[in-house]
């Protein structure tokens, strides 16, 4: 029997579910939902054509209104928005847990990209002890972030777990009680979450998803692929993790809150060890092998329920344990039992007693303010007046300072949590294991002596050498570009080289593609920070330094993501690749990860991404010369219609006054503040990536995913070198994954929605600037591609984006009725504070579900 295309299986078990659960939530019994799910059905269509026929939001709700409501006052026309946007919420969760219950039918999980297939490529070609000395090498880092691209509270969450599992088995009963359940329960989260709170919501992730993935990809591996002849030593997967230790403009990030995670992570771990000897325990009753586990049992139970703090059973002690019991299962049970023991020895060895490591990281801005206060506080350190020196007068100095400096003695805030930071890291150490939290990252490091001031804080905490790994964050197309030479002066610096030294000559280099993208537009971006790892690859080479590279990527293409692992197979042997680090954030948790399929789907074509490049294709994916001036080329051009783009006068008024920007801030969903200085003044490069390119999503115009594309592609087109980029787009995967991911960014723009401000006195010229580039991107991506419509090679995902975006058009259309009437209201002489205030709640609800719905949202 034939498998059917994935589009078909995409139709049978995502879509005709969805229509067929959906209509489950008119027969639930709740007040006025009756009415509101015949109601929200014919609003639906009444924007689809009203879009069609060039009508604005305002006149498609009151078409509406007068059609089907019998003169409503305006509060009745808000309590059906309001019922609108809570019906609509839940149809996306439902949509969720649809696509994540029908994940493995729709996916092939044993296709191109698993461990199956890698499996049997490596026999096919010979390639077995290649493979084999991949693994022994080879590491992927998901590290967890708390960013808020995602606004599901914790009982929502919940509920999607319990709908996916009723739904895979098609028990109706409990999918009408999870939906009963979902509507009683609110969506809106009263207070912001605390960063403890962001990090007890991904542990669940880690204890429920990833300890059973990961665990189980450790046991294919070592009985596939090693066929058990060899210990798996090298732990493949090592997970990262943010909450808590971002610093980065968080000022709820304190050492309390550090340590308060650490402490979490650490009880996790043993608790869910605790639980799987549990069930050892009931299979493991042989003579000699049933005491050692009891024992292990006691002091576990011990060391998570009966502790604050005290370990009853060293990580070294259970290894050795549990290697005893593996010993005695061989040489005298028969080796009974033996995978489950293996499954948890491979456990031990990925999570340890930290579970994920705990990054802390910092703003060098922060930085020179903490240098600045302890210059003046200790000026007998600093033999010369340290402010008049050039930076390599200044690195001289801090390459050679040492002290026993104790937040105590100073006053200034920065300072203090500066300098406790670092002793929690050492607590975090004697706690959790190294790996418990020794990563130090500078975010904004433009210059070689922002590194060298983050390792003398160390060793002005009297830490002279430091179990932690600095690791500069290069954001800015500036900083990228110098990114080498900055390189270069560190590893030449003696004090760093033998730091480097101390952490095995490997270097650990941050780049940052949300905030690149920000800063210099989608191509230029992409390319520069290709261009920074070519450059630092080769740098690192010449000086015998192991570069890894850790990619600061969000969900949407926009952010760097996109089609995450064809962009990691897309990168050629110039490009040092040993482990591919990159944070996962929001909602892309939940779509990538957020189930044992997702997450063993995802978790996999990584690794073979990984493969490709060293096992499979290691010579391939270069580019030539030519090739990389055609695409030097694109970006320069790209990147100046971009930077003219961001110099408009009208660019920053445009996001203030008809986009959803100023209500990032005023919504509960992350701890974190959405610009770094709390100025009155919008200033763009202190405004997040995350709520910058959230509110062009808003809009359906998604310009950081693919302004500039066009015009750098018009360029060749007319200048008779369009065989240039064609050729390009043809032989290099990079540059096609590229142009893939901004398709996905085009697909997910609707310009109709916001096409009534083309006649804007103020704004209408700046609006049709965006079009235009967009029509032009659009025309010139389908030209390049050969393809009749956007995202063609991607049938399923074209199909869940058309359902998402179907599913959410009312509530775009009820968001920008409400950005209308507020900026009426504003302009009207009397006094409307109250209806003001009931029209930016009606934008704020709107805006959680149509980025819910988004997931990746581009």
């Amino acid at each position: 029997m034939y498998s059917l295309p994935k589009l078909e299986r995409f139709e049978q078990n995502v879509a005709s579910k969805f229509n067929i659960y959906n209509s489950i939530f008119i027969t639930l019994p709740f007040n006025e939902i009756n009415n509101t799910g015949v109601l929200l059905p014919l609003f639906s269509d009444i924007c689809e054509q009203g879009y069609k026929n060039n009508q604005s939001p305002e006149e498609i709700f009151n078409a509406f209104a007068s059609k089907y409501l019998e003169n409503p006052t305006e509060e009745e026309k808000i309590d059906l928005m309001f019922r609108f946007i809570q019906y609509v919420e839940r149809q996306v969760v439902l949509f969720d847990a649809i696509e994540d219950a029908s994940f493995n039918v729709v996916n092939n999980m044993e296709g191109r990209g698993s461990l199956r297939n890698i499996k049997e490529r490596a026999e096919q070609r010979f390639k077995r002890e290649e493979l084999i000395a991949f693994l022994n090498d080879f590491k992927v880092r998901p590290v967890l972030t708390a960013h808020p691209t995602q606004f599901y509270p914790g009982p929502v969450l919940g509920i999607i777990t319990d709908l996916t599992q009723a739904i895979k088995v098609n028990d109706l009963n409990s999918i009408k009680e999870s939906l009963a359940q979902l509507g009683k329960t609110p969506f809106i989260k009263k207070v912001k979450p605390t960063p403890f709170d962001e990090a007890v919501s991904l542990i669940w992730y880690l204890e429920n998803v990833f300890y059973h993935t990961i665990g189980e990809m450790m046991q294919y591996i070592q009985k596939n692929i090693f066929k058990n002849k060899a210990e798996l030593n090298n732990p493949i997967f090592n997970l990262g993790f943010w909450p808590g230790g971002d610093r980065d403009g968080n000022p709820y990030v304190t050492t309390e809150i550090t340590l308060k995670v650490a402490n979490r992570l650490r009880t996790s771990i043993l608790k869910s060890y605790y639980l799987d000897i549990r069930k050892l325990k009931r299979k493991l009753t042989f003579s000699g092998v049933e005491e050692l586990i009891s024992s292990i049992e006691n002091k576990l139970y011990r060391s998570v329920f009966y502790s604050e703090g005290t370990l009853f059973i060293s990580k070294e002690e259970l290894a050795s344990d549990l290697k005893l019991i593996k010993t005695l299962l061989i040489e005298k049970h028969q080796s009974l039992y033996l995978n489950e023991i293996d499954n948890l020895i491979n456990k031990l060895t990925v999570f340890g007693y930290h579970f994920a490591t705990l990054d802390i990281r910092q703003n060098s801005k922060i930085h020179e303010t903490v240098f600045q206060d302890i210059i003046d506080k200790n000026p007998k350190l600093f033999t010369v007046n340290y402010n008049t020196l050039n930076e390599e007068e200044k690195i001289k100095i801090l390459s050679n300072v040492s002290a026993d400096l104790k937040e105590e003695d100073f006053d200034n805030h920065e300072t203090k949590i500066t300098l406790s930071s670092i002793n929690a890291i050492k607590t975090i150490q004697e706690n959790n294991g190294e790996l418990g939290c020794n990563r130090y990252i500078i975010s904004n490091n433009e210059m070689a002596i922002h590194v060298i001031e983050a390792l003398a804080l160390f060793r002005l905490s009297n830490w002279k050498n430091p179990t932690v790994d600095i690791v500069p964050l290069f954001e800015s197309v500036e900083a990228l570009q110098k990114a080498d030479e900055i390189m270069e002066k560190l590893y030449t610096n003696p004090t760093y080289k033998k730091h480097l030294e101390s952490r095995n000559n490997e270097q650990t280099i941050m780049l940052g593609f949300s905030d690149g993208t920000k800063d210099g537009g989608y191509l230029m971006a992409n390319w520069g920070i290709y261009n920074a790892k070519t450059a630092i690859s080769n740098m690192s080479r010449k000086y015998n330094i192991k570069v890894v590279f850790f990619d600061g990527r969000g969900g949407p293409p926009a952010r760097g993501g996109g089609k995450t692992h064809q962009f990691y197979a897309s990168l050629g042997p110039e490009i040092e690749n040993k482990q591919i680090q990159l944070t996962v954030q929001g909602q892309t948790i939940s779509s990538n990860f957020g189930t044992i399929d997702s997450c063993h789907y995802n978790l996999e074509n990584l690794l073979s991404a990984g493969a490709n490049n060293q096992v499979f294709h290691k010579e391939e994916n270069h580019l030539t010369n030519d090739e990389k001036a055609v695409m030097q080329k694109l970006s320069e051009i790209s990147y100046q219609k971009y930077i003219d783009f961001k110099k408009h006068p009208k660019f920053v008024p445009y996001l203030e006054n008809m986009s959803t920007l100023n209500y990032y801030a005023k919504t509960n969903i992350g701890s974190r503040p959405s610009k770094r200085k709390q100025s009155a003044q919008l200033n763009l490069d202190d405004l997040r990536a995350i709520p910058f390119v959230g509110s062009w999503s808003q809009l359906k115009q998604n310009v950081p995913g693919f302004f500039g594309v066009g015009t750098a592609l018009k360029y060749f087109e007319e200048n008779g070198k369009w065989d240039d980029v064609q050729n390009l787009y043809n032989n290099s995967l990079f540059f096609k994954t590229l142009l893939e991911n901004s398709m996905m960014a085009l697909s997910k723009s609707f310009f109709p929605l916001t096409a009534y401000m083309k006649n804007d006195p103020e704004f209408g010229p700046f609006w049709t600037i965006i079009h235009t580039e967009y029509l032009k991107t659009k025309r010139l991506l389908l030209k390049i591609s050969g393809f009749t419509e956007l995202m063609e090679n991607y049938p399923d995902g074209k199909a869940s984006v058309a359902m998402r975006e179907k599913i959410v058009l009312p509530l775009l259309t009820i968001q920008q009725y409400a950005l209308l009437k507020i900026k009426e209201l504003k302009e009207s002489p009397i006094e409307n504070e109250k209806q003001i205030a009931v029209y930016e709640k009606i934008v704020m609800r709107s805006l959680f579900g149509n980025i819910n719905a988004s997931r990746n949202s581009a």
